[in-house]
């Protein structure tokens, strides 16, 4: 793959790009999964096809539209996803977890429409729904370097917020913190690293690598900060495998990706500290500092 790696402009981009989503979505797997807010990975991945499938579908009506990146539209219907998600959440107060399947379901719903009105499957959709190497562009790559200088800025800057909120919510509020702002954030990062990993990952399967790095990380991790490197660097290897085994046996990459992180998660529970009580490591009411 290295020699066609220096040859193929769209190998070095897949690459590049699959590097940088390797850490993008294990990192804000973290705060999911901390916060037991896994499934919205998936909610949002439903919703991204809706979008994928519309954009698609313009293109089949609208010549103009057909030159069009699908990534785009995707991107939006990800971000309204994420902005309704935190209605319901604000509306069903006491069922919050409710929003989830509320999005979930109408994902699958407008993606099926869009997709019958577009007669069915094609090769540009499937690639988006199982990530393909060949399918990832230059503008894909620029796209996923600006959302992670985004990312980390944000990181940066609210970092101790969503630490707080990830821990002790109560106590957070009642420091003073803006709690729906953070939150809404938080959720419009993830939907965008949710759409723009799909040209890699695939839409049905970007949510693995949000979730299974973290859970492999969470048996060796020592404390919060160590739980990032760890599942960063088990995205990256699963990321990297992935490619590399997607090239060679001309497989699609989301499902060679998720094997991996699969086969890593197992090796991690053989291998892996004990840890009976699971997060934990740090216990609630911890402070930023301690973590």
């Amino acid at each position: 793959m290295f020699s066609a790696f220096l040859t193929y402009d769209f190998l070095r981009y897949a690459f590049f790009t699959g590097m940088l989503i390797g850490v993008l979505a294990p990192l804000l797997g973290v705060f999911l999964v901390v916060r037991r807010m896994s499934l919205i990975a998936d909610a949002l991945s439903h919703i991204t096809l809706s979008g994928i499938a519309f954009s698609l579908l313009l293109g089949s009506y609208f010549p103009f539209m057909s030159g069009a990146n699908p990534l785009y539209l995707g991107m939006a219907f990800s971000v309204g996803g994420s902005l309704f998600i935190e209605k319901l959440r604000q509306v069903y107060v006491h069922y919050k977890e409710i929003a989830i399947p509320i999005i979930m379901s109408a994902g699958i719903g407008l993606g099926v429409i869009f997709i019958s009105l577009a007669n069915g499957f094609n090769n540009d959709l499937l690639n988006y729904l199982f990530g393909s190497v060949i399918a990832v562009n230059r503008s894909d790559f620029i796209t996923i370097t600006i959302i992670t200088v985004v990312v980390f800025v944000v990181l940066i800057f609210f970092y101790k917020e969503l630490f707080f909120l990830s821990f002790d919510e109560e106590q957070a509020i009642v420091s003073g913190i803006n709690r729906r702002l953070v939150h809404l954030v938080f959720m419009v990062m993830v939907a965008l690293v949710i759409a723009a990993s799909m040209r890699v990952v695939g839409i049905l399967l970007v949510s693995s690598l949000m979730t299974l790095p973290v859970a492999s990380a969470m048996r060796f991790a020592k404390g919060f900060k160590q739980l990032f490197v760890f599942a960063v660097a088990f995205g990256e290897m699963a990321v990297i495998g992935g490619l590399i085994a997607a090239y060679q046996l001309q497989i699609a990459p989301g499902g060679a990706i998720v094997i991996i992180a699969v086969i890593i998660l197992l090796l991690s529970l053989a291998f892996g500290r004990n840890r009976k009580k699971g997060l934990f490591l740090f216990g609630r009411g911890n402070t930023p500092s301690q973590a």
